[in-house]
């Protein structure tokens, strides 16, 4: 087997186990990505300071009704200061207690508040900038199913 073969064949491996990746939760929870495949997931980076962030929570809590909803707190803050702040804000949907950027090959954002929607595939489809309504966020999922 050729050099180059054999790097294509080990780089797919290494990217197939990206979706196997153990993501702690505030709650105290796990979650994969291979869990979520199939379905469109929406990843939020927040945080506490952030007022247009604080703004959107209410949206991505009923969003996250209907579509898997991850949060990111900006801050990385301990596990136990993340879910005091998650509580404060009232914050329903789960949120990772590590950046996800790295794993999932995106650059991490600079500017808050960030929704990033991946498709079904896993994909990265869209950055969005700014606070997002669950409506805009389903009309932009809708638009890529047709």
């Amino acid at each position: 087997m050729s050099f180059s073969r054999l790097f294509v064949v080990a780089f797919c491996l290494l990217l197939s186990a990206c979706g196997q990746s153990q993501w702690s939760l505030a709650s105290g929870d796990s979650l994969s990505w291979s869990e979520l495949r199939g379905n469109w997931v929406v990843i939020n980076y927040w945080a506490p300071w952030c007022k247009p962030c604080i703004k959107e929570i209410p949206e991505l809590n009923e969003l996250s009704e209907s579509v898997p909803v991850l949060g990111v707190n900006f801050d990385q803050p301990s596990q136990q200061e993340l879910q005091q702040q998650m509580d404060k804000l009232g914050v329903a949907f789960p949120v990772l207690v590590d950046d996800p950027a790295r794993e999932l090959q995106y650059t991490r954002p600079q500017v808050l508040p960030t929704t990033l929607l991946f498709d079904a595939e896993g994909k990265l489809q869209h950055t969005l900038v700014g606070p997002q309504t669950e409506a805009e966020l389903k009309q932009l999922m809708e638009l890529e199913h047709d």
